[in-house]
């Protein structure tokens, strides 16, 4: 199998008493749409985040290109991801806030723009992002999924709070980004209606 991959091996995480992932394996290729299908506590979030280094692994691991997150060289340029989606200070602009992620990450801020314009926030950059609607805020974080221009783009539910058209257009964002070879990232949702062309994962 050629290029970058996420693979899941018999991935377990248990809190305490409770298991909240039970031995999921399954691989991730890269320039293919994965979507995981699951009811709330099923286990959709926590896997996510073994896969970024966020929960360390009861048992099982989580390789990505090979080694674990923490060990990736660059990794916003191989792994952009989005678990909280309204991780960002209300009085901040969309642009202010994905330029101070740029910076700390160090991207180009040219790269805001292209970013901006892919997730259809242009004309409202200049905005602060607590005046914008729950589906606009949706675009915010969405859009800082992608700003590294990586392999992969891991987003967590990230459908929620957004119309009919609002799915469609999530679910095109990500077979343009599979296209470009950069969209090998995990969709984590429960809606049903956003799982038409991806590679499902039933958890």
């Amino acid at each position: 199998m050629g290029g970058m991959v996420i693979e899941l091996k018999n991935l377990s995480k248990k809190f305490r008493n409770k298991l909240a992932v039970d031995g999921v394996p399954f691989t991730v290729p890269e320039g293919r749409v994965t979507g995981f299908i699951g009811s709330n506590g099923a286990g959709k979030t926590t896997a996510m985040r073994c896969m970024l280094g966020l929960n360390l692994p009861t048992s099982g691991e989580v390789l990505i290109d090979g080694v674990h997150h923490q060990e990736l060289k660059n990794a916003p340029l191989k792994v952009g991801a989005i678990i909280d989606s309204k991780a960002f200070h209300k009085t901040r602009s969309a642009r202010s806030h994905l330029v101070m992620m740029a910076v700390t990450n160090n991207i180009s801020a040219k790269r805001v723009d292209e970013v901006l314009e892919l997730t259809g926030l242009t004309d409202v950059a200049n905005r602060a992002v607590g005046k914008f609607s729950l589906g606009m805020t949706q675009h915010v974080g969405i859009a800082a999924a992608p700003l590294g221009d990586p392999k992969f783009v891991i987003l967590d539910e990230p459908v929620n709070g957004l119309d009919p058209e609002g799915v469609v257009w999530v679910c095109n964002l990500y077979r343009r980004l599979a296209k470009e070879n950069k969209g090998g990232g995990s969709c984590s949702s429960h809606l049903m209606s956003a799982r038409s062309s991806t590679q499902l994962t039933m958890l």
